[in-house]
């Protein structure tokens, strides 16, 4: 019996990068005080409404907080943290950590935002599901070929194409299931490209996928321009409806956020289950994972490196069609020209915040939701801040994340290098 062992790389801390990372986090609870904690006015209440609008089941009383005692206590915590990770470091919690940091420094945001006021926090946790799915799927289309070692910055090319498909399949058919069926088929299509021009032609995959970005980009805005927006019942699909889990949906905050919903939302933590354990838990999976770190072992012990990393990409390109079907079918319900908006750039940001694994992916994806979900409600309060500068959070969120915060990680061995078959 052949036995394929795959080391993993660990990643160790460096006293510097430990005590920046501790010196951030701690800058960040001074923030807290001096901003947020100390300019609240005397007696504030802040209130947070606890059932989304439009939703009667999983009903949840209203928080009523104290204002400045909950922004004390959470920039307490803050700093203790940074105080904590600059002498002592968390080690391989660190990246845990700093979203831990990170989540409660939006949290004092918005208690401080909504002093005297109130905000549907619900609601807002509800758009963030939402709007994490075709982050995470992204993420989860990226973890499955750079697994694999084939880098695939194609995703976003791939998630606009599906829209697109999505859309034109869906209004022509009148059918929710047809038209997911079509905008994963084009999406798989655009893979198979990839696949081919940087498995078997060997050119070098960062130029592959931005050449099938640029096409996706002018294809889906010709076509836009020259049909769907001009024949308004070629872009008017049905969209999924909620469909509400029997018992589940009637928990209190967690019911309507996760188990009443559309299908995108199920889809995707199907998909976090099976490919996690797919990857970790199984023979496939360890040869999966057996050719992105070290391919020349893999064909030495008879596995099929090219046919694997095919595989792996066309699975990207699926779980790729499905994220971006999510805009058109499972959420506008028309297509607009790049209306992706680089979620796909952002889904490979969350697959590097997730360390390249499935579970990281997600928690990283919902994160990237949640600021984009606060870009998008915030101005509904009145903080003083410019909408324009909301609007950059998610991105800015993403270039913090690329620039190397949450440093390298366990990065396969062999991802991105073109395997030479001796």
């Amino acid at each position: 019996m052949t036995t394929i062992i795959v080391h993993r790389k660990l990643t160790s801390v460096t006293p510097t990068r430990r005590r920046w990372m501790g010196l951030v986090e701690f800058v960040l609870g001074v923030i807290m005080l001096l901003i947020f904690t100390l300019r609240v006015p005397a007696g504030a209440v802040s209130t947070f409404v606890m059932t989304p609008g439009g939703i009667t089941q999983g009903l949840a009383p209203d928080w009523v907080l104290p204002t400045f005692p909950v922004l004390l206590g959470l920039t307490l915590v803050v700093m203790a943290l940074g105080a904590f990770q600059f002498f002592r470091g968390f080690d391989r919690w660190m990246n845990g950590v700093l979203g831990i940091v990170a989540g409660l420094f939006v949290f004092a945001f918005l208690t401080w935002a909504t002093a005297n006021t109130s905000l549907n926090l619900t609601g807002m946790l509800s758009a963030a599901v939402l709007l994490s799915v075709p982050i995470t799927l992204g993420a989860f289309s990226g973890v499955l070929c750079e697994r694999a070692g084939v880098v695939n910055i194609a995703i976003e090319g791939m998630m606009l194409m599906a829209s697109m498909t999505g859309a034109l399949v869906g209004s022509v058919t009148g059918s929710l299931v047809v038209g997911l069926l079509a905008a994963v088929a084009s999406s798989v299509l655009l893979a198979l490209a990839h696949a081919v021009l940087s498995i078997r032609y060997k050119i070098n995959q960062i130029i592959s996928g931005t050449v099938i970005n640029i096409f996706s980009l002018g294809m889906t805005s010709f076509l836009s321009s020259k049909f769907l927006q001009t024949y308004q019942n070629l872009n008017n699909p049905p969209i999924f409806p909620r469909i509400p889990i029997p018992l589940l949906a009637d928990i209190p905050v967690l019911g309507p956020l996760f188990f009443n919903t559309n299908l995108f939302v199920y889809i995707m933590f199907a998909l976090l289950i099976i490919i996690q354990v797919a990857l970790f838990a199984t023979r496939w999976g360890l040869r999966l994972r057996s050719v992105g770190e070290h391919p020349k072992a893999a064909d030495t012990l008879g596995i099929n490196v090219f046919r694997t990393r095919y595989m792996a990409v066309l699975l990207g390109g699926v779980v790729a069609g499905i994220g971006g079907a999510f805009f058109t079918l499972g959420s506008v319900g028309r297509f607009d020209e790049a209306m992706t908006a680089g979620k796909g750039f952002i889904g490979l940001a969350a697959m590097i915040f997730g360390n390249w694994t499935p579970i990281g992916s997600f928690l990283a994806g919902l994160l990237f939701g949640f600021a984009d979900s606060v870009a998008s409600k915030l101005p509904l309060l009145d903080t003083g801040i410019p909408i324009q500068l909301m609007a950059m959070a998610p991105y800015i969120t993403t270039m913090v994340v690329l620039a190397g915060v949450v440093g390298r990680g366990n990065t396969p061995a062999a991802d991105g290098e073109p395997y030479e078959k001796e």
